[in-house]
């Protein structure tokens, strides 16, 4: 006899939907300090065994962020995801067949406020990455900061998270079986400061350093571009030239992440608060560009290949705008 199930209420679901995205929110804002309070903690406590025992597996097993990770498929099907994706909602959308038999080199473009977008459909099979991609397996790359806080490394790593620095990158890129993704947010967090609904701003004219990544392993680079990822906060005035984008890029300076003064909704009324608002987050993976491989590419030849990403990107934020109710005269502008 098969057993059916009545399907949930409407507002049950938006509950979920957001207790979904709550839980997001907490684990990169709070979970970090969390685990470091807790792995200090345990030492002062008759659980002292927990953190010495971690702290030995840690080292042992230090390199291992840098040797792509250690991935868990449970954790990266979890239904929680397929709530956060309903509650914006977030799409997958791409253009152009990828080669299982290859590597390749996506830039995230806009970096937004969280990284929403890139955050759930690279580590996360609720947009349906493998469906739409199969034989192709992401990697995101995240600050190298967020690697050295213990239980918290586990916890990325087991989405596909790495790294972001040449050594992890290489190691990605250069598998010979290829099938292998990896995603950078060009911007990084100091484009996050710059996020704002209805910005198109992208922290990219001078970032090149992944284009010559690209070279030097003769991996095709893919532009990809979020819709709507700027959209789902708000953040304070903080106009270039301002005392708070001076403080914000000092501690940028020094922390190696920025601190937008962003606000939206709260939980129970939508005047203001930390929760994204519900508006769409559609990313869209643009075709592949082929890079001829060479160890030590000319500037002219990193130029040549950068001038040639900023078109295709173009055109692909251009293709798409309407579709997604971009105004006609709204274009991207990098700096």
């Amino acid at each position: 006899m098969k057993v059916e199930f009545a399907p949930l209420s409407v507002p049950l679901q938006r509950r979920l939907q957001t207790a979904s995205v709550v839980q997001w929110i907490f684990s990169f804002l709070g979970l970090a300090q969390c685990c470091t309070a807790a792995f200090i903690a345990l030492f002062f406590t008759r659980f002292w065994l927990v953190s010495a025992l971690y702290a030995a597996w840690w080292f042992i097993d230090r390199e291992k962020p840098s040797k792509g990770g250690r991935r868990i498929h449970v954790l990266r099907n979890c239904i929680v995801w397929r709530y956060m994706r309903d509650y914006f909602p977030i799409t997958l959308m791409k253009t152009a067949e990828l080669d299982p038999q290859q590597n390749y080199l996506v830039g995230f473009h806009p970096h937004g406020v969280l990284a929403a977008g890139a955050f759930l459909n690279f580590c996360t099979e609720a947009s349906g990455f493998s469906t739409l991609f199969p034989g192709i397996t992401p990697h995101l790359m995240m600050l190298s900061l967020w690697f050295r806080i213990p239980f918290f490394r586990d916890y990325v790593m087991s989405g596909g998270l790495i790294p972001s620095d040449k050594e992890s990158a290489s190691y990605v890129l250069q598998k010979p079986e290829g099938g292998n993704l990896l995603a950078i947010i060009v911007g990084g967090a100091q484009e996050a400061l710059d996020a704002r609904p209805g910005s198109f701003t992208l922290l990219l004219k001078n970032r090149k350093g992944f284009v010559r990544l690209a070279i030097q392993h003769g991996t095709p680079l893919v532009p990809a571009f979020s819709f709507g990822e700027n959209d789902v906060f708000d953040q304070v005035k903080n106009p270039r030239g301002s005392w708070l984008r001076w403080i914000q890029h000092r501690l940028q300076q020094i922390m190696g992440i920025s601190l937008p003064f962003f606000h939206a909704r709260g939980i129970f009324q939508y005047s203001f608060g930390l929760i994204p608002y519900r508006r769409p987050i559609r990313t869209v993976v643009g075709k592949p560009i082929p890079v001829q491989k060479k160890h030590r590419p000319s500037e002219e030849e990193v130029d040549q290949i950068h001038q040639k990403y900023l078109d295709e990107l173009s055109k692909l934020f251009e293709k798409h705008k309407a579709k997604y109710n971009v105004s006609e005269d709204s274009h991207l502008e990098f700096i």
